[in-house]
């Protein structure tokens, strides 16, 4: 089977954005925040746990501590007890923790505007940063990066636009198939679409406004 070029898989993420353009026109996270700090907060959060989780506990998490100076100040035990159903909770008290002191002593109280400073706070990876960056802070762009959670990564690799499994690479890969314009509504868009269509253990093909450009549902 001979190799895909690269200009098929522009043209096919370039078709799969104008698509999911229409079915999903105002795509963006489903956390919900007031501030940027708070949407870092949200997003540490969201590791390995649902939008919904998340949310339902930021609602009494974001008046508890309303402040960097909250957190960066709070008994770890009640930061813990707090954030205990959305999993790992010590691990992500502690860098909250870190993280609100961080943004305190060294950053004079601002969330990071760059990726370079943003993944140097605890608990930020370059998926987090990515989403801060683009919904909080810069959602015009230009863009840094592309938000690569499991949704995306299992649908870009469905969609044949990459082949790689590890995150970075994964991101590496769509960043050189789409203009920079497109980087953070393509993100938003392929997790939408995860959640109503491609879902890791019986993906409703049928329905799917990709059916028909998906090399994963059309091979045979």
């Amino acid at each position: 089977m001979p190799r895909e070029s690269k200009k098929a898989k522009r043209d096919r993420a370039l078709e799969v954005n104008s698509r999911l353009q229409e079915e999903y026109p105002n795509a963006a996270t489903a956390l919900q925040w007031r501030n940027p700090f708070e949407l870092l907060v949200a997003t540490i959060l969201s590791a390995q746990c649902t939008d919904e989780v998340v949310n339902e506990v930021t609602k009494d998490l974001f008046e508890k501590y309303p402040t960097p100076e909250d957190y960066a100040g709070a008994r770890l035990e009640e930061l813990e007890q707090s954030i205990y159903s959305t999993g790992f909770f010590r691990r992500k008290a502690k860098s909250i923790k870190q993280m609100a002191q961080a943004v305190l002593g060294e950053l004079g109280g601002d969330v990071p505007d760059n990726m370079e400073e943003m993944v140097k706070l605890s608990g930020v990876a370059r998926k987090t940063a990515n989403v801060v960056l683009q919904e909080g802070i810069r959602p015009e762009g230009p863009f840094e990066g592309i938000v690569v959670d499991t949704h995306v990564k299992r649908i870009a690799y469905r969609l044949g636009l990459t082949k790689e499994q590890n995150p970075d690479k994964v991101e590496r890969d769509l960043m050189h198939l789409l203009p920079n314009r497109l980087w953070r509504q393509f993100a938003n868009q392929l997790i939408l679409l995860g959640r109503q269509y491609c879902m890791a253990q019986k993906p409703d093909h049928q329905a799917c406004p990709l059916k028909d450009i998906c090399p994963k549902t059309n091979t045979s």
